[in-house]
Parts: C-alpha cells; structure tokens; sequence
C-alpha cells in the first residue's frame, strides 16, 4: 500500500535534520501552493537558501525542486507573512512524539509557533507567545479542543506515552490486555501506529497476532531493546533514508532507515532524509496526478463514446425509416388506383350506415378469397379514421379522410425529414468523433504536462544577488543593481587587492573586480569597463558608448569633502583615475548546461562567447524588458537541438531579466 502522510519515527528524523540545516535562518517568504500546502522559504546571513513544503495532513520536509508559485497570496499566506517574515527559525521540534511539527521562530522581538498538523484532516495554525490562535489554515470545533481565533492552542489527546521516555517496567502494562494480539495493543499503547508497532514486533520475533496474555518476561525485553536501538537511531540522527520500490517497480514508502518488513523489496539508499522523502512525494503525488487526469480523461471519453453510439443508433435508424417511407410513398403510386378504390368503397359504405365491425369482416371474407382491393386490407382503427394496408411485404397506415396521393405525400415528407434527421445526426457523429480524438490528444498532453518532474532548484552563489559575470581569465567580476547593492559591494565585499570601475556618467553601479591577489590583463579590464558601461544610465538614454575608470580600493571613500553629504550608495573617488575611452554599450545573454539543467549568464560579449556557443547580443533599443526576454529566449532555444528546445522555454523569463541593463534592448 502506497505510504501517504508521515509517521511519528518519520517526523522525529525529519525535525532533527531541519533543525541542523535551518537553525538560525531568516524566514525569507511564505507562500500557499493550494488549499492545504504551504511553502515556507528561508536564507542565512551568507545566502545559503531552503525550501520547506508543509502539507497539513501529509508531510514536512527540505524541498529541492522548484515549486509553482501562485501570483496571487491568499489571506492566510498574507497574514502569515505579516508575522513572520523576516523572522529567525529558532527551532523545529516534535511534541510528545506526536504527528506534529512545530516551527518556533522569533520575529520583530516576539516568539510565534507555526504548528503543522499531520493527523486526521491535518491543519496549519499560527499561535503567538501566550499559546493563542492567531490565524489557521481551517477553523474548526471538536469534541476535545476547539482550533478557534483568539482561543488557546491545545494539542489532541495523546494518543500514547512517547516512547522515547518508555521505561522497561511500564511495558508489563501490556500482559493486562488479555486475548487481544500484541500489535494492537503496542501501536495504540506507543501511538507508533501499526506500521511501526508490527516493525518492532518483526525485529523482537514476537509474532504480530500473539496474545498479550501470553507475551513471556524475554518478549517485553526484546520489545524494548528493539524500542530503544530505533529511537536511539532517531536521536542521534544515525539514518539510511531508503525509498522502497515493489516488484511492479512502484514506490510504496519511505523511513529513515531499512525496514525489515520491506526485506525483500528493491532499496533506493540515500545521504539525506528529506531529499527522500521530496523524491518520494515528488514522484508518487505526479503518479497521483496522472492517474486523476486518466480517470477524469477516461470518464469523458465514455460520456463522448456513449453519445456516439446514440448518435450512430439515431443515423442508422432515420436511413432505414427514410428508406421505408420511400418504399411505402412508391408502393402507394403503383397501387393508386386499387387503394384508393379500398379508401372510397370503405368511407361509402361507413356513410351508407354500416358500422366498422361489419365493413371489417366482408373485407377480411373478400381478402380470403382473393379480391381486388380486398387483398391489400389488414385492419380497420376506427378511433383514428386509419386503414392499415399490406403492400409489397410493407404493413403502413393510410388516412381514410384523405386522397391516396395525399397519404404517398405525407409518407414522402416523413421520407424527407428522416433524410435531414440522418444528415444532423451525421453532423454530430463528425463533432463528437472530433471531440473524441481531441480528448485524447488533451489527455496526452496533459498526462505529459502533469508527468513532468519540476527543475531542481539551483542553489544561487553569494554574488547572484548583485550584477556579476566571471571574466575570459575567470576573475569574478560584480556590480551593484542600486544603491543598497552599491552600497553592500564597496563596504562589505571589497577587498585589498581588488580593482573599483566606475562610468563617468550620473546613475552608474559600482564594479568589482575580485582579484584574489592576481593580477587581471587588459582584456579583463576591458571587460568589466564594458560591463560597467552596459549597466550604467547611459543604456536606458540610448548612448552608444561612455568613457569608464578604474581605480584601486583605498581610492574610495565614504568620506565627502567638508560641507558635502553623500547618499546611499554614493562615494568618493580620491586620487588618479586610470580611463577606458568610448566603451560600447553591449551585453551578451547566454545559456550554460550543468547536467539537464540550463542556466542564464550574461555579460561582456567576449566573456560569455568564452563559456557558451549559445548566446545573443544586445544593444540599447526600445523593445521593454518582458517582449525582449520572450525574443532572447525564442532565439537561445532556436540554436539548440529540437529535443532540448522545450527545456529553454521552461526557463522562467525573470532568469533573463536579471542580466538585462534597466531601460529598453534590442537583439543586435
């Protein structure tokens, strides 16, 4: 049976290597997937980045995908975001070994705890420092606790003591249950579940269905040697996350470490719990998906089937009708003359005073023997005023009040709106046959779309949240995006031996060049004279070229001359300029590959052409940011392999922006 929401063995590994990975990190951003799940976005002082899924009712766990965002946050999300961010993850913890994860975290001098629920229906809450209910992902009433707004927070009942406090004697509790098997009693006795209760019986060799009134002195010892060895494995983190796949090649579940029930399954071993379990969940909720589309994709195609083969009945029922009526309309003219002598000899003697019953009989006496018209006579209804005739192997009705041609009329038009009847029908077999195939050719794309396994979210370098290309020589080189990054660059990260450039016009960034001691050749410098150019304010008025210095760290100062004030981002320049004359304004934007993924750099056209075949050039224009990174991207995957192109167009546009100087572009 395929795993769905995590245990409480699960939850206490996955909260120990949280805490290590996140301990001290700032919440970054919160964001709602969907109705259930939340994405929880952290960083360190460094730019070390995490994602966090929490899906109440299922799971918590390190994410290293890239997840869909949705545009707009819901209210929740935005009140959660209100609190917390910015705050510090000051722990993650289990309480009472219960399935319930707890992020504690300090923001704006004041402790929250997000509470995520992974039991029953499963819920998120945000409770403040004296233990009431900010806000929560459903509100609800129940018989022992009320999750409430401006209620206090109470955990569920306990379903167990917590094992991990279990002491020896305590487990002779168990003999007292009587004729009822072991498993029971210890999954319901820990609150470890049945999974994990029929685990610790199967390493003990106490047979799962023994009776508690048997349960010997050397069985609860061995119960409790196996109890201990599993949480001391779980406290001291001493994990081999394994994902087991049955012999049909299916994930069917997950723990921090071997199970002997799983013996003879195939092991998929991992380094890290939460990179199994975000394999795991990642790989069984896409099956999930895909089968939901299947069934929901196979419900229509059997609606659309069925209303075809009525569709098909109706057409093969209106030809043969039609086909008929025309017999019957001929039938008629070839009998003219004998019907309607039977319609006039029937109506004469009905108005002579015989009654139906009489005319009836002589006409079935006379059809006996053989007479003309008699022999065409079948029946007589006298509540319709109809005669029903047998021509040619055809029984039909016929209007005694009407002519006989009158009657082949009225068969003819029912001919004709039978015809038109098959031809609406054929109409609709044509549609719906269109339907058909094109829910096919929608179920595969959206198996396809659906089936798809999401990037792997690439961890960005420190230096990504500036302007950055490394040179033709490998020299990092950096640059500011505005004055807070300008700012950040001269006071933070440059060193000693480094090279400062600068634009020599107004709104230009400062650019690093990051020496590590060596000592750049002119074409780095040139490089990174362009890059500065490129970036600076003299793109966006359309310049063509600038004059760009450069000078050494000790030459800039935050000090202004007596009398000045300097703005953020602003500082001054102090001694010799050593000059770059007329540097062009350009910027090469191209792709790297690193496994299957492609990455966006961008740059000095010599720097980039170094590193990839792949890229395009461009130059000051008119076409804005959004229109000119939609042509980039046609254009890189236009120079790549047909079956890699769809991997380009997944890459998001704003991967683009990042390199494109602020103010309109052209592709050169």
């Amino acid at each position: 049976m395929l795993k769905e929401e995590m245990s409480g063995f699960d939850i206490a590994a996955v909260t120990l290597e949280i805490n290590r990975k996140v301990g001290g990190f700032r919440v970054d951003n919160i964001y709602q997937i969907n109705s259930k799940t939340l994405l929880l976005n952290l960083h360190d002082k460094d730019g070390v980045r995490y994602s966090i899924i929490l899906e109440s009712g299922k799971r918590v766990h390190v994410t290293y995908y890239e997840v869909k965002k949705p545009l707009k946050p819901t209210g929740f999300c935005m009140a959660l975001r209100k609190y917390l961010r910015n705050g510090v993850v000051e722990k993650v913890q289990q309480p009472s070994f219960e399935r319930i994860v707890e992020f504690l975290i300090l923001s704006r001098g004041r402790e929250y705890r997000l509470v995520v629920e992974i039991f029953g229906g499963g819920n998120i809450i945000l409770v403040d420092s004296n233990g009431k209910i900010l806000h929560a992902l459903s509100y609800r009433k129940m018989r022992d606790r009320h999750i409430i707004m401006g209620e206090m927070y109470h955990y569920p009942p306990q379903t167990g003591i917590d094992p991990r406090n279990l002491r020896r004697e305590e487990l002779d509790i168990l003999t007292n249950h009587g004729q009822v098997e072991v498993i029971k009693v210890l999954a319901k006795f820990l609150g470890i579940g049945g999974f994990y209760a029929e685990e610790v019986l199967f390493r003990s060799e106490v047979p799962k269905n023994k009776l508690c009134v048997c349960l010997s002195k050397k069985d609860l010892d061995s119960i409790f040697e196996v109890l201990k060895t599993l949480l001391s494995l779980l406290q001291n983190g001493c994990f081999e996350p394994c994902i087991f796949v049955d012999e049909n090649g299916s994930w069917i579940d997950v723990a921090p470490f071997c199970l002997r029930k799983y013996l003879g399954f195939k092991c998929l071993k991992f380094d890290d719990f939460n990179k199994a379990l975000d394999e795991f969940y990642m790989k069984t909720s896409i099956k999930r998906q895909v089968d939901t589309v299947k069934v929901a994709s196979e419900k229509e195609l059997s609606k659309l089937n069925r209303i075809l083969r009525e569709q098909e009945a109706t057409l093969n029922e209106s030809k043969q009708k039609s086909e008929l009526y025309k017999k019957i309309g001929d039938s008629i003219y070839i009998h003219l003359n004998d019907l309607q002598l039977l319609l006039e000899r029937i109506m004469k003697e009905k108005r002579d005073g015989k009654d139906w019953r009489e005319i009836s009989k002589t006409l079935e006496k006379e059809k006996r023997e053989s007479r003309i018209p008699a022999i065409f006579y079948e029946s007589l209804n006298p509540k319709t005023i109809e005669l029903e005739v047998s021509v040619e192997g055809n029984s039909f009705s016929l209007d005694l009040r009407s002519s006989v041609q009158k009657n082949a009329a009225k068969y003819y038009e029912m001919a004709k709106r039978e015809e038109k009847r098959a031809e609406g029908a054929l109409k609709s077999i044509e549609l719906t046959r269109k339907q058909i195939e094109r829910a096919y050719i929608m179920e595969a794309e959206k198996v396809k779309e659906t089936s798809e396994i999401p990037n792997i979210s690439r961890k960005r370098m420190w230096y990504e949240k500036f302007r950055w290309f490394h040179s033709s020589e490998g020299f990092l080189v950096i640059g500011g995006r505005d004055e807070s990054t300008n700012e950040s660059i001269i006071k933070k990260y440059l060193e000693p031996n480094d090279m400062v450039f600068h634009a020599e016009v107004q709104g230009a960034p400062f650019v690093v060049v990051k020496t590590r001691g060596a000592t750049p050749s002119e074409q780095t410098v040139k490089e990174a004279s362009q890059f500065a150019a490129s970036y600076s304010s003299a793109w966006k008025k359309g310049v063509s070229a600038v004059d760009v210095y450069w000078v050494r760290p000790e030459q800039v100062s935050k000090t202004p001359p007596s009398g000045e004030y300097l703005p953020r981002g602003s500082f001054m320049i102090y001694g010799t300029k050593n000059y770059v004359k007329g540097e062009n304004l350009e910027v090469a934007i191209g792709l790297l590959m690193k496994g299957l993924m492609f990455y966006v750099i961008g740059g000095p056209i010599k720097a980039i052409a170094d590193q990839t075949d792949v890229y395009v050039t461009i130059v000051p224009g008119k076409m804005n940011s959004g229109n000119l990174a939609k042509q980039i991207r046609k254009k890189l995957a236009e120079m790549l392999p047909e079956d890699v192109q769809e991997n380009v167009f997944k890459l998001p546009l704003e991967e683009i922006q990042r390199f494109l100087p602020a103010g309109g572009g052209n592709i050169k």
